[in-house]
């Protein structure tokens, strides 16, 4: 039996380093915490090669002892908690002790710090988690921290790290979040040189949400704030036509922390019932304050999963503070009310109530012209309109001598209709001839042409219709099938697609589309373009989250460009984009869906027949995700439904 034996102090530093740092994002949001927590207003981090060869973390902060330096880098060394009591009500970000002695125990690191006041700076070199001497620096108050060649002593972790831009954009994500929680803060953030956000720490959370999010987020967006029971609900919610393709645009924060609750997301999406359409998730920027005893947030590693004590009022509160904003509908300061809109021609287009146009309209109406310049059939709702003829009797003398129609107002069309004898309903009828249409209009968009049906042509079952616009209705012998259409269509776009070898047509935009994304699905997509050049996009980094997007594949949509690429980032988030085949038919399955004809769409017959011949020849019987695409009814179910069984 092996001996059990205590670790040293360097491999125990090792397996807490694999805990809390997985990659240069999580070096990044250790530092920035600190520097939060030592009461910085202003953060600056710079990276080179996604933060593997440099991470530099700048705060004007309080700074750190130079006695203390040394201790700082010891495991479970922390300035934050003092006694057991403490645990039950944590309002920093950082508290455990562990950051600093992990990250330089995989690096080499040197740290930079001077107390206000002080004339001189401290510094200190580590490398792989040993110490060297503290020495006297000249340095700025607060503290800079300096991290090299990251992993250099643990190769074996190297092969996990994905790409550059990936692992840049990962650490932009995490300091987007850090904007949005504390606006109070201005956070800079330079990869590679180039800056790719800056937020101006004015404590104003609209500003920071531009900032990190974009314009066209911020502008869709709806204050709110309220709350009850010692629980206080504020910032921004998107309006319900602004739904975006994914929940991605969700972000919540308790006391200042950045969290991951599904408690939360249902109590947003909740508030938007029978507001957002189908499909569509909202977007918010929230924080929920509330007493530090109330929140356990030591329950996970990474910090962003908390406990709430009364699951019920944090629900509770969120849900009806968001439905209150909905509800409110506050009249955009561009609108103007009726009254105070001016009419400087002074015409017939006034602004006036309805009684008082009917008051002008029952005035006495003054004395009517000879009848020989009354226009005929002029007289409507007991008003006369009058045309003046003059110059139209000029032109007549001038003009050849033909019959000129009557006289009629300006921008009014005749149209004439010739005279015909009306059919009785109850008249025999001719009986129909089918006449085959034009090969042109046989073949269904987006359908293969041999699955059309001539009216001629027998088939083994019968369409009887469609219901809701997103079922059709087959019968075949004694049995009836529900078949849903948008799943089916799916299955045989995703299919096609598929089996197709030739390049996917394209079609060029007559103005290139910027695409703004959450930096994960940003990173996502730069890591994958390639692909979408393969799949008929055309796309290139436009920096600071934004794609340049110049063609699509013709079968999408130019106003779902997107929705599409959200779609798709967030199917190589959940796994695509480890496996190259799996990252192929993650695409597949999104340019199927938005290609697909949608539930709710009205079809035409021709379609929808061409579906039931895919469907009932057992060539299509699941979507792309699996989900059965007809439902059978046999008579002896309905007849048992109808308890004639």
């Amino acid at each position: 039996m092996p001996h059990i034996q205590q670790l040293s102090p360097h491999v125990a530093d090792l397996i807490a380093a694999g805990e809390v740092v997985e990659r240069p994002a999580s070096v990044v949001k250790e530092l920035v915490e600190n520097a939060v927590d030592a009461g910085a207003t202003a953060v600056a981090v710079e990276i080179q090669n996604g933060g593997m060869s440099l991470i530099r973390v700048t705060d004007n902060g309080c700074g750190i002892a130079p006695q203390e330096l040394p201790t700082a880098f010891l495991r479970h060394a922390t300035s934050k908690l003092r006694e057991a009591g403490d645990l039950a009500a944590i309002g920093t970000l950082g508290f455990r002790g562990e950051a600093l002695a992990a990250i330089s125990a995989v690096s080499r690191l040197d740290v930079f710090t001077r107390q206000k006041g002080d004339p001189l700076g401290a510094s200190l070199h580590l490398e792989g988690g040993v110490p060297g001497a503290v020495e006297e620096a000249g340095c700025p108050e607060g503290t800079t921290f300096v991290v090299r060649d990251l992993f250099y002593n643990t190769p074996a972790r190297l092969k996990f790290m994905k790409t550059d831009s990936a692992e840049a954009s990962a650490v932009g994500t995490m300091l987007q979040q850090l904007a949005l929680s504390r606006p109070d803060i201005s956070i800079q953030y330079l990869r590679d040189g180039r800056e790719e956000l800056h937020t101006p720490g004015d404590g104003r959370l609209l500003s920071a949400i531009y900032a990190a999010r974009g314009r066209e987020f911020a502008k869709s967006l709806t204050p709110v704030e309220g709350g009850g029971e010692g629980i206080l609900v504020r910032g921004f919610v998107t309006e319900p036509l602004a739904g975006r393709g994914t929940r991605a645009f969700q972000t919540f924060f308790c006391c200042g922390r950045m969290i991951k609750s599904p408690l939360l997301t249902a109590a947003l999406e909740e508030a938007y019932a029978n507001r957002q359409m189908k499909g569509k998730f909202p977007g918010c920027v929230l924080h929920i304050d509330l007493p530090l005893h109330q929140v356990d947030v030591n329950v996970h590693p990474a910090k962003t999963v908390v406990k709430f004590v009364n699951e019920r009022a944090v629900f509770s509160a969120v849900h009806h503070v968001v439905q209150d904003a909905l509800d409110g509908g506050a009249v955009p300061e561009t609108a103007k009310p009726a009254a105070a809109v001016t009419n400087p021609r002074n015409d017939f287009y006034q602004s006036m109530d309805a009684k008082t146009f009917r008051e002008k309209s029952a005035a006495p109406q003054p004395a009517a012209r000879p009848a020989a310049s009354r226009m005929p059939g002029s007289e409507l709702g007991g008003r006369v309109v009058f045309q003046d003829v003059a110059q139209s009797l000029a032109r007549r003398k001038e003009g050849p001598s033909r019959q000129e129609p009557p006289a009629r107002p300006s921008g009014y069309t005749v149209r004439t209709i010739e005279p015909s004898t009306p059919v009785s309903e109850s008249a025999p009828q001719p009986s129909p001839t089918l006449k085959a249409p034009p090969k042109a209009e046989q073949r269904t968009p987006d359908l293969p042409e041999q699955t059309t049906f001539a009216p001629q042509q027998a088939a083994p079952w019968r369409f009887a219709g469609e219901v809701l616009r997103t079922y059709i209705i087959a019968e075949d012998g004694e049995n009836v099938w529900l078949i849903d259409k948008h799943a089916a269509h799916e299955r045989i776009n995703f299919d096609r697609l598929k089996a197709n070898a030739e390049p996917i047509m394209r079609q060029q935009l007559l103005a290139p589309a910027t695409v703004e994304l959450p930096q994960d699905q940003y990173a996502a997509l730069l890591e994958n373009l390639p692909l979408l050049e393969e799949f008929g996009f055309e796309a290139e980094d436009f920096g600071a989250g934004c794609l340049m997007v110049r063609a699509i594949p013709s079968e999408i949509d130019a106003s779902l460009i997107q929705e599409t690429l959200e779609m798709l980032a967030d199917k190589l988030l959940t796994g695509g984009s480890a496996d190259p085949s799996a990252a192929r038919d993650a695409m597949l399955h999104t340019m199927a869906c938005k290609a697909a004809i949608k539930g709710g769409w009205k079809s035409d017959p021709a379609e929808l027949k061409a579906l039931i011949a895919k469907v009932q020849s057992g060539e299509v019987q699941y979507c792309p995700h699996g989900r059965p695409v007809k439902v059978k009814l046999s008579k002896y179910d309905l007849e048992k439904m109808f308890k004639r069984a």
